[in-house]
């Protein structure tokens, strides 16, 4: 019972088809006055400045994190220039930065982490020799580990908006906390 959809996003752009033409057909969708305004879900920079060029695009979508930088090589430059919104999704790793996911061979069968590599066991084992040293940045910043890697996306520009998954409102309300968290430059670098 939605009027007008406030953001409508290609959530993935089918490569055979010239994001040129998507972004055309989804324009017409403004034109009528069904969507506001129009989004795209991991897509290159030039991939955006081409769809951009066919009518503004509002916000990407992609996975970023502390964990998962790809859109630092050329995205989050384009959005700046173009005055989209970055829509990070995953900012927390998936859990990982939370540091409350110890066990990965708990995931149930579904569980789309099973099939990242970062996520297999023997790897994970590596990686979560890492969480130490963030830990204690995260307590140095009185901080959650939570509210570290938000914080941390939060401050990558004005136009970075994160995008956390809870399950629970005590994780929402930690979430929602990492507003008032201030990383100063020194704990930026580390």
């Amino acid at each position: 019972q939605v009027e007008v959809i406030d953001l409508y996003y290609l959530h993935r752009w089918d490569k055979g088809v010239p994001i040129e033409e998507s972004a055309g057909a989804m324009s017409r969708l403004v034109e009528q006055g069904k969507v506001r305004a129009l989004g795209l879900s991991e897509v290159s920079a030039a991939t955006l400045r081409r769809a951009h060029a066919v009518h503004p695009i509002a916000a990407v979508q992609s996975e970023y994190s502390l964990w998962s930088r790809n859109v630092e090589i050329g995205v989050l430059q384009a959005c700046q220039e173009i005055g989209a919104a970055l829509v990070a999704f995953s900012p927390t790793a998936r859990a990982f930065l939370t540091g409350t996911l110890r066990d990965v061979s708990t995931f149930d069968a579904k569980d789309i982490r099973r099939g990242m590599p970062r996520f297999y066991p023997e790897h994970y084992a590596a990686n979560l020799k890492l969480l130490d040293g963030y830990a204690r940045i995260a307590m140095d910043a009185g901080c959650s580990m939570a509210q570290l890697s938000l914080a941390w996306v939060l401050s990558r520009g004005e136009q970075v908006v994160a995008l956390p998954g809870t399950t629970s409102t005590a994780h929402l309300e930690e979430n929602l906390g990492a507003d008032s968290v201030v990383l100063d430059p020194a704990t930026l670098l580390r």
